[in-house]
């Protein structure tokens, strides 16, 4: 018998930086672990749990209360210079000019928007990844990064595009690559101006300026099944 889903009024978008906080890490990486297995994915690099322990990487957790179980989540992992980020261990050894890419843009600030997952009870809701993704970019801005690099599947290419993403059309063949096993493909992508956004669809950039301007808002949005959610925010650190 198939199991219910639960009712959910509330989803809580709580921003920190990963070592500040490793109870919130620890349920970061069940959810993701839990949905990668799911879908029989195991060799991924932003799943690789060495990040906990990085000060550049920042993440954004989703629950239905305040300090409850991981429903969502994301991160932004922040180029040191030092510790590659996850789209270079995953595209150099097919392109190694996504080295050069990070390396030039470093110096102003660039990072990797990665480790996006969603849990069962609130896919279909139709706010879960993508309101994820409209918090993470904002905060990648409230944390003054100029570029942000990604890594989409095929199910979120057309959320990463309206996001304001660009394929990366430097890199294989028209960005895409065999990832992360030999029969899925994932595109690379890249936002060239965090703070303008100008490849971004208008109601998405109007939500991310929003919430750079009010960091910390709650906000009423309609579910797929009709249902009103109420979405609270703290992109602060």
């Amino acid at each position: 018998m198939e199991e219910t889903k639960p009712h959910i009024d509330n989803l809580y978008f709580k921003a920190f930086r990963a070592v500040d906080d490793r109870a919130s890490c620890m349920k970061f990486i069940e959810g993701h672990t839990h949905v990668l297995e799911i879908f029989g994915i195991t060799q991924i690099t932003s799943a690789k749990i060495d990040w906990v322990l990085n000060p550049n990487v920042y993440v954004i957790l989703v629950s239905a209360e305040k300090d409850g179980k991981a429903l969502a989540g994301s991160r932004i992992h922040v180029a040191d210079g030092k510790t590659p980020l996850p789209v270079e261990f995953a595209v150099g050894e097919m392109d190694n000019r996504i080295y050069q890419m990070v390396e030039e843009r470093t110096p102003a600030g660039t990072g990797e928007f990665c480790g996006l997952w969603n849990s069962w009870e609130i896919a279909g809701l139709g706010i879960g990844s993508m309101q994820l993704s409209i918090a993470s970019v904002a905060f990648a801005g409230l944390i003054k990064l100029e570029t942000l690099f990604g890594l989409c599947a095929p199910a979120t290419y057309r959320n990463s595009i309206r996001g304001g993403f660009r394929v990366i059309n430097e890199i294989r063949i028209n960005g895409k690559i065999y990832y992360p096993k030999e029969d899925l493909t994932a595109t690379s992508i890249l936002i060239d101006d965090v703070e303008n956004l100008p490849l971004t669809y208008e109601e998405v950039r109007n939500d991310i300026m929003k919430l750079r301007e009010n960091p910390i808002s709650t906000h009423q949005m309609a579910s797929k099944t009709g249902e009103m959610v109420n979405l609270h925010y703290d992109l602060t650190l």
